[in-house]
């Protein structure tokens, strides 16, 4: 019998004058889009995680965070069947937000194994856009 696992992710929901920052990735050929963050690794925080992988993806030192929403339902990985995904989003405040490198389009510039930054207006941000489940809800509680 294959082991049913809890995989723990941690996302940032970064704004700046009614911009969102959202994050393009390449992972061996599949295509997403998605709020900055990703997996909590054992032993650390939660808001540690989060902090780690800003540095990590965009070199971003968040300053600041504030609970804004915990999964509340059964929501299974896109890439492992037997993981059970409990995703956590917070704003965040970011010390120097204006040092992230970001493009204009869609995956600009992007090959396999790359991401690209965006700064996406409110008005125009939509969950469609968005790959998996829990960012669209997301989008949808941030009124987009």
């Amino acid at each position: 019998m294959t082991q049913k696992r809890f995989n723990i992710r941690v996302y940032g929901i970064c704004s700046i004058e009614d911009k969102f920052l959202i994050t393009d990735e390449i992972i061996n050929g599949f295509r997403m889009t998605k709020f900055v963050g990703g997996g909590v690794e054992w032993g650390e925080g939660i808001r540690d995680a989060l902090m780690r992988e800003f540095v990590e993806e965009c070199g971003a030192e968040v300053i600041e965070t504030k609970h804004f929403y915990t999964t509340e339902q059964f929501q299974e990985s896109a890439f492992c069947s037997q993981d059970q995904l409990v995703s956590i989003y917070y704003h965040v405040k970011l010390k120097d937000p204006d040092l992230i490198l970001s493009v204009k389009k869609p995956f600009e510039g992007l090959i396999d194994n790359q991401q690209c930054f965006r700064w996406v207006d409110k008005a125009l941000l939509s969950q469609e856009d968005f790959t998996f489940p829990l960012d669209r809800l997301v989008v949808k509680k941030l009124g987009g």
